[in-house]
């Protein structure tokens, strides 16, 4: 009776913390094979890294749990940096007031389109019963298309040296200030998500949205709201993204979507809908940032990183298919 105690519980272990364990071996193996692996350095800017992108797979794991998608999120990162480089340097220009101070304003326009944009998405996708996939895409390249007409197709370099803290600063000159904002954004959604009634609607919502709709629950009201964060989320990271490289360039962030929705179903979200946490994301975005910073030390050609992450789509699905069947 003990040894079938022993094994359901070994059994446990592995189902509960199959992410883990996967994370911990992925390390071990980088640390023998590359000697960099685990030093101060490469582990802060590998952190730094995962912040960019890890911030919109917090909104997307929301976007997710409601039952819907965002695929427009590489173009509003991208927008985002072309926006407040470019307001900055009008206002400038135009001597209303110094770029120290415009690039402010044209952070506050960046936030003011992205709630427009995600407002528009979710108005298509429950208003017309449009497929978020399609809305999404579509918005995509509204906003590449925007960027680049806006910008003439040029990187925009019109920002304060202030900016420059954002994306490159260390907290007490050691911590990444984009790590910081990563935590930052982990705590905040993962109260909204799991300790709210905005949660609790959402969990529904993704789940039976029918059922949902007849114990009061406002779907579409609800599913908005978690359109509206993820672009909030594509702002926050434009601004990190923009103030790394003190440029704005509508060409910035390509593919992004692939590696939010990656980390959120390897994280152990269902792609249908009702599924999910903060926590599982998180973990999912550690996973893809060691297996992109290790391809990275050992050489690993960029074509056959893209073969990498196309697998590592598919490995995130079979895992959560595995996990969730697991939970039944």
């Amino acid at each position: 009776m003990e040894t079938v105690k022993k094994r359901m519980s070994v059994q446990q272990v592995l189902t509960n913390y199959t992410l883990e364990i996967i994370i911990v071996f992925l390390a071990v193996v980088l640390s023998f094979i590359s000697d960099y692996f685990f030093t101060v350095n490469n582990l802060l800017n590998m952190l730094r890294n995962i912040a960019l992108q890890g911030v919109i797979a917090f909104g997307m794991t929301i976007v997710i749990v409601s039952g819907e998608l965002d695929l427009s999120i590489s173009s509003s990162v991208a927008l985002t940096g072309v926006l407040i480089g470019l307001v900055g340097g009008k206002l400038e220009d135009a001597g209303i007031m110094p770029l120290e101070y415009g690039a402010v304003v044209g952070i506050v326009v960046a936030l003011i389109v992205s709630i427009l944009v995600g407002v528009a998405n979710g108005w298509l996708i429950t208003r017309f019963k449009i497929p978020a996939m399609i809305v999404t895409l579509a918005m995509q390249n509204i906003l590449y298309g925007i960027a680049a007409v806006i910008s003439k197709g040029f990187p925009i370099i019109t920002f304060p040296s202030w900016y420059s803290y954002i994306g490159s600063g260390r907290l007490f000159g050691v911590i990444p200030v984009p790590v910081i904002v990563l935590l930052i954004a982990f705590l905040i959604t993962y109260f909204m998500l799991g300790f709210t009634k905005f949660g609790r609607a959402t969990f529904a919502s993704g789940g039976n949205a029918e059922a949902a709709r007849l114990s009061g629950i406002n779907v579409t009201k609800t599913k908005i709201i978690g359109l509206v964060v993820i672009q909030i989320c594509c702002v926050i990271s434009g601004i990190m993204l923009s103030s790394q490289v003190m440029s704005g360039t509508f060409s910035f962030a390509k593919g992004w979507e692939m590696n939010a929705i990656a980390s959120v179903i390897i994280g152990g979200a269902s792609i249908a809908g009702g599924i999910g946490n903060m926590r599982g994301t998180l973990l999912g975005i550690i996973f893809i940032g060691i297996l992109t910073n290790g391809m990275t030390l050992l050489n690993v050609n960029d074509y056959v990183q893209y073969i990498v992450r196309g697998g590592l789509m598919i490995f995130a699905v079979l895992l959560s298919t595995f996990k969730n069947s697991q939970r039944a």
